[in-house]
């Protein structure tokens, strides 16, 4: 993270239905709450949008990044408030029929920084009965994504992302400073792992964690966990929510980031090595 100066960021908790206007209404105005409270990075939960298991539904309601009024007024209220604004990640449609669950950073003049689409897809079958296959949905991103920004270089990653290690190792070599972790944990896996995660990842990477969580029960019957948090390079927890929505804020010194780095050197140390054989 190349910059000295420390900065105040924001998580937006919320509990998105099924409107689209709907959710993004309340989302902007717990934006403001952020920015009246000093926040210069704002970041909002996995599927802000929407949260619908009807994908046919869904990709009537939302268009491609280019016409979809849910990026539109997130690049008005950036500009607006000249703060950096992440859609934690929206709903969106591709361009080829199909669906991408999309993270996108707005710059202080409402201009489109970073677009990161999620990699790794929501699969699996929960021993309480759940069962979610996001791939059916979704078309998986193939890249890594750092957007560089005034504040610092800002990993993009989405939810069970979190899941996958060696993504947050390759952000961190890649100098982020600071990683965003939009959520929608189910209520069972986010009791178990949630915040042992967060803090895993913020310890092998030294970098600050950011992690804004949809929380609560939905309309399309999905039930979330909360408990939003910012994660420091060290490991502590700065800030976390509870189940209600609403924002948590930290502030973020970025000597800290090298601070931790300095301390443990784990990055600077891989080596290869032969992958056992069956």
């Amino acid at each position: 993270m190349p910059v000295s100066e420390k900065f105040k960021v924001a998580c937006v908790q919320m509990c998105s239905g099924l409107d689209p206007a709907a959710n993004i209404a309340d989302a902007l105005k717990l934006v403001d709450d952020a920015v009246r409270a000093g926040a210069r990075l704002v970041v909002t939960p996995e599927m802000t949008n929407a949260i619908d298991s009807r994908k046919a539904r869904l990709k009537e309601k939302v268009g491609e990044q280019d016409k979809d009024p849910a990026v539109e007024a997130f690049a008005r209220k950036a500009m607006a408030s000249g703060i950096y604004l992440m859609a934690g990640s929206f709903a969106l449609r591709d361009g080829a029929g199909g669906l991408v669950n999309r993270s996108i950073l707005f710059d202080p003049t409402g201009a489109i920084r970073a677009v990161y689409d999620k990699m790794h897809m929501f699969d699996v079958a929960l021993a309480s009965g759940e069962q979610y296959r996001e791939s059916a949905s979704y078309v998986p991103g193939n890249r890594a994504v750092i957007a560089a920004t005034s504040l610092g270089r800002i990993g993009m990653t989405v939810c069970y992302d979190l899941r996958f290690a060696a993504l947050y190792r390759v952000l961190a070599q890649a100098g982020a400073g600071l990683i965003t972790v939009p959520s929608a944990f189910t209520r069972p896996t986010g009791a178990a792992h949630w915040a042992v995660l967060l803090r895993a990842r913020a310890i092998e990477t030294g970098a600050f964690v950011i992690a804004p969580a949809q929380s609560g029960e939905h309309e399309s019957g999905r039930r979330t966990h909360g408990h939003s948090m910012i994660v420091a390079p060290w490991g502590e927890v700065l800030a976390e929510a509870k189940e209600a929505p609403g924002i948590i804020l930290a502030d973020i010194d970025p000597a800290a980031v090298m601070a931790a780095r300095r301390r443990i050197t784990a990055l600077e140390h891989d080596r290869s090595f032969a992958i056992p054989v069956q």
